[in-house]
């Protein structure tokens, strides 16, 4: 499956006209060749890691077992074209630990996920939540900035919450 996934995106670079300095790389474009210059990578498990574009600035998340894993990623990402800067949010655990923290991740997130669904306030929002050791990120966008902090609010008061990160927009 590697392989084959290696050979597609081989053949898509080969075929894909090269860009020139004025012409602007697509978000998308640029997510795509991270994530594949992850997977090639052995210094990397790129099944952990989460890759997102946004105006050329890339945010990786997710767990790694090493800070040598985290600084190779930043690293393979930086190196690709059309990346303005790296957001490397990636948190350190060790293998020996990842399955009861991904465990306890995920019923975080499932808390937060119901607690904002039960508000009648955020109902409406597109709110996406993800949790990595405890450290809650809020993505999407919502109507005003009252229910930006409600809704920061509301997760920073389930359990297990260690932080919550908001990266929600406002609707233009």
């Amino acid at each position: 499956m590697k392989i084959a996934l290696l050979f597609l995106v081989l053949a898509v670079l080969i075929v894909w006209p090269a860009e020139s300095p004025a012409q602007e790389v697509k978000d998308s474009w640029i997510t795509s060749k991270a994530k594949m210059a992850l997977v090639t990578d052995k210094r990397v498990k790129a099944r952990e890691i989460k890759v997102e574009t946004q105006q050329g600035v890339v945010t990786l998340r997710g767990k790694v077992a090493s800070g040598e894993e985290r600084t190779a990623a930043e690293e393979i990402t930086k190196g690709i074209s059309g990346v303005k800067s790296v957001r490397n949010t990636l948190e350190i655990v060790p293998d020996a630990r990842r399955k009861a923290l991904d465990t306890k991740d995920d019923e975080v997130t499932k808390a937060v996920r119901d607690r904002l669904a039960s508000d009648a306030k955020l109902k409406a929002a597109s709110i996406r939540v993800r949790a990595d050791n405890g450290m809650v990120t809020l993505m999407g966008t919502v109507p005003n900035s009252q229910i930006k902090d409600r809704a920061v609010e509301m997760a920073r008061k389930v359990p297990g919450v260690r932080a919550v990160r908001n990266e929600l927009q406002l609707k233009s």
